[in-house]
């Protein structure tokens, strides 16, 4: 273990990373449920789905475990599973096979990235205002999520309004579960976010919110979707359009998750860059691949891994023990499908007040640097977007730049991630 993941370089234990990797799994489990439910909106085979959402989870995770040693977790994104269901088949009226071979593309063309160094350029690139600013957007992000899937925070007439936290529902068992997580936290009990969980999980039982799911306990069939490619349009605008639209939105959720986790974990390089991010963006890419050949949408490295960097995971053990759980959940969807969104919401609001620490670091008295921070923050809740968050931060920060005349500030991959997102903006 000391060999393969350098626990003691990372000031970090066994026991620690395993608590970590339980708690990723268990704060991202809902993908299980939540993608097949999106994707058979576009008539994909619901079993196959919940099937390819965990092997490809798990395959991915495994690479960033084994490859890149960092404590992230993988599996299919949310909000482009919403994008191939309801936008490409669902509103352009396209085939759930073409949507899946754009996908296939996608994740080919990012290995090339990879491989020859682009994707880590960009990672690199970005400021480290910017940087710390993505860190705290994310854990914003993340604390609207887990208060949106437990219902404390609804549509209203002012576009989001407090939900019933009062009457016995969703939202009312994650605020209790969130008193009790924090009283967890203010104690320092060892594994406070795993056993805040649990305990909400059950306390779900006589509230009616937790149910067990039940079904089979054998894997279900890919059959239904593995391979299912259409090549037949690969060369037409819309695939390309579809194509560059996975690619665009998965890279810069994927850059900025990688940020904001690694500066959360304590192990960004001194210079601001991620170590093994080379080998972390593999992993994405891989997942991507691996994901449409099996059945679903892209592959990303999940905001909610945040929750097991907060338990103290360092090292790929903890994404290793989340990729085991990944296989485990095949033979075990009933139990694992039983955790309510009102459980994990909890966990994810309490990492999102852990992520908001940088946002001291940031110079907010600088107008240069800290409206193109604070832009970068508020666009990724209120777009619902860590990609659109990252595009409006560097916007902005090469927009006042340029006007102060302060060009050294300005690298070229800066001024090239400016220009990609201007046209992205403009198309």
């Amino acid at each position: 273990m000391e060999k393969l993941f350098k626990l003691k370089e990372r000031q970090t234990t066994v026991s620690t990373e395993i608590i970590a990797g339980i708690t990723t799994f268990l704060a991202m489990a809902y993908i299980l449920a939540v993608n097949p439910g999106i994707l058979s909106a576009a008539g994909m085979d619901a079993g196959s789905v919940f099937t390819a959402t965990a092997v490809s989870s798990a395959i991915a995770t495994l690479v960033m475990a084994l490859v890149a040693n960092l404590p992230f977790a993988l599996a299919p994104g949310m909000g482009l599973n919403a994008f191939l269901a309801f936008t490409v088949v669902l509103g352009m009226g396209y085939s759930w096979q073409f949507a899946l071979t754009a996908i296939f593309f996608e994740g080919l063309i990012f290995i090339v990235l990879t491989l020859f160094n682009i994707r880590e350029a960009i990672v690199n690139a970005i400021p480290m205002n910017l940087k710390k600013a993505i860190g705290v957007g994310i854990g914003m992000f993340i604390a609207f999520i887990g208060m949106q899937n437990a219902g404390i925070i609804v549509d209203g007439a002012t576009l989001v309004s407090l939900g019933d936290i009062v009457s016995k529902g969703p939202a009312a068992v994650a605020m209790i579960g969130l008193v009790i997580t924090a009283i967890l936290l203010l104690f320092k009990v060892r594994g406070a976010l795993l056993i805040g969980i649990g305990v909400t999980t059950l306390i779900g039982i006589p509230f009616g919110v937790t149910k067990y799911a039940g079904g089979s306990f054998l894997p279900p069939s890919l059959a239904p979707t593995f391979w299912q490619f259409d090549f037949s349009q690969i060369f037409s605008i819309d695939f390309l359009f579809v194509m560059f639209t996975f690619l665009f939105v998965d890279m810069f959720d994927t850059v900025g998750t990688l940020i904001g986790c690694a500066n959360k974990a304590g192990i960004l390089n001194k210079d601001g860059s991620i170590p093994n991010c080379k080998e972390a963006l593999f992993a994405d890419a891989v997942g991507t691949t691996v994901g449409a050949i099996l059945g679903t949408s892209t592959v990303t490295t999940f905001v909610e891994s945040s929750a097991g960097v907060a338990e103290g995971g360092k090292t790929g053990l903890t994404a290793l023990t989340a990729a085991v759980l990944f296989i485990l959940s095949l033979f075990l969807a009933p139990l694992f499908l039983s955790i309510p969104s009102a459980a994990t919401a909890p966990v994810l609001i309490l990492v999102g007040f852990m992520m908001m620490s940088p946002v001291t670091e940031i110079d907010f008295t600088s107008i240069d640097e800290g409206v193109p921070a604070f832009l970068c923050i508020l666009f990724m809740v209120v777009a619902y977007s860590i990609a659109d968050g990252i595009m409006f931060g560097v916007l902005s920060y090469v927009i006042l730049k340029l006007a102060k005349k302060d060009f050294k500030a300005i690298t070229a991959p800066t001024i090239v991630i400016a220009v990609l997102f201007l046209i992205k903006l403009i198309m």
